[in-house]
C-alpha cells in the first residue's frame, strides 16, 4: 500500500486516525502524530503524519483501511522497541 508519509514512527504511542471527505464519494484517510506537550496546557495538538494516496469510495473502506495501516506502524514499533 502506497501512503504519503511524514516521519511518524517515533511516535507510535500518541497517534490520531480521522477520515476525511475530499468530495462526494472521495474518502481518505489520514493519520496524526502528536506534537510536543505545550508547557502548562492539558491539550494535546496534532500534526498530520500520513495519509492515503488514493481515495476510497466510502467512509468505512477509508477508515478499515486506516486502521490497517495504523495497525502496521504500531507493530512494526513494537519491533523496533524490542
Amino acid at each position: 500500500m502506497k501512503v504519503n508519509t511524514i516521519d511518524y514512527m517515533q511516535a507510535t504511542h500518541d497517534l490520531a486516525l480521522t477520515v476525511q471527505q475530499r468530495a462526494d464519494g472521495q474518502y481518505v484517510w489520514l493519520m496524526m502524530a502528536a506534537t510536543e506537550p505545550v508547557a502548562g496546557s492539558d491539550a494535546l495538538y496534532y500534526r498530520p503524519a500520513c495519509s492515503a494516496v488514493a481515495a476510497q469510495a466510502t467512509y468505512s473502506s477509508a477508515f478499515s483501511i486506516g486502521v490497517a495501516e495504523l495497525m502496521r506502524v504500531a507493530a512494526a514499533g513494537s519491533v523496533a522497541a524490542n
